[in-house]
């Protein structure tokens, strides 16, 4: 897993404070702003996408018994109404951002492609994160092509850059992916999908990616899912979800993952002391 904390004041507090203590050479210490997994406590992350398009499918998906991360295709149906229930249940919301693919698959509306110009890409761009509310980060719809492209890439974090708090996951759909590289070079907190949890829709197949995310959370502190709305995957997480949780797993907003992961930054003071 590829991830990066930017330390800007806009980031939640205990950001700017680790990163000061950290270049003046002294402790930092700060109280997180929100709940986040014990030390030594596996913690995963799970998004949910391809939301907006069909209501009651998707209600369903924003009644898990977790703290699932919900995101939404822009400019869909019930996107908008869906995606106000979901921040009143206090649900994290995301935008799934539909950018170009290798094979040209259709995008639906608000696109993003190889096509567009600089200003066309940043209007689509901006209207996208307009259509979609309480948006507390983004990641690719599909984008197998365009996530390749750095330029491409670097604008769209720049973009990023300029609105508060917004993060960016990378689903990986191509291991040629630059959007982790884009994303740090402009500050951009970002990370990188883990496991793919419905790639088959196969109950247990679904089970068994479910869990390979727990052991790698295990093995590595966090680790991030993607699934989707489908009836299969539903029924696992219905299943499951409870299951982890009462064997300790913390199931976390992907904002609260990153902080989870930022609070091991403390040991860069070492690094970065004269």
């Amino acid at each position: 897993m590829k991830i990066w904390i930017q330390a800007k004041a806009r980031l939640p507090k205990i950001a700017s404070l680790l990163l000061a203590g950290m270049l003046c050479g002294q402790q930092a210490t700060a109280e997180p702003l929100t709940p986040i997994a014990e030390p030594g406590r596996a913690a995963i992350g799970i998004i949910i996408d391809d939301l907006g398009n069909l209501r009651d499918r998707d209600l369903r998906a924003i009644h898990l018994p977790a703290a699932v991360t919900y995101a939404f295709l822009p400019h869909t149906p019930h996107a908008r109404e869906l995606a106000n229930l979901a921040h009143r249940l206090d649900k994290e919301v995301m935008l799934h951002l539909p950018m170009e693919a290798v094979d040209h698959n259709r995008l639906g509306p608000g696109g993003l492609t190889l096509g567009m110009n600089r200003q066309q890409f940043l209007r689509q761009l901006r209207d996208n994160i307009a259509a979609v509310p309480h948006v507390a980060g983004i990641n690719n719809h599909m984008g197998s092509l365009l996530t390749q492209n750095l330029g491409y890439m670097r604008w769209l974090m720049q973009e990023l850059d300029g609105h508060d708090a917004l993060y960016f996951v990378d689903s990986y759909t191509t291991k040629a992916s630059v959007a982790v590289k884009a994303a740090n070079e402009n500050w951009v907190p970002n990370i990188r999908r883990d496991v793919f949890l419905d790639s088959d829709r196969d109950r247990e197949k679904i089970r068994a990616e479910l869990q390979r995310t727990v052991r790698l959370a295990r093995e590595h502190g966090i680790a991030l899912a993607i699934g989707h709305p489908y009836p299969e995957t539903l029924d696992v997480l219905e299943q499951e979800l409870p299951r982890l949780a009462a064997e300790g797993v913390a199931i976390l907003p992907v904002s609260q993952l990153l902080d989870q992961h930022m609070q091991r930054f403390r040991t860069w003071r070492a690094f970065l002391s004269p």
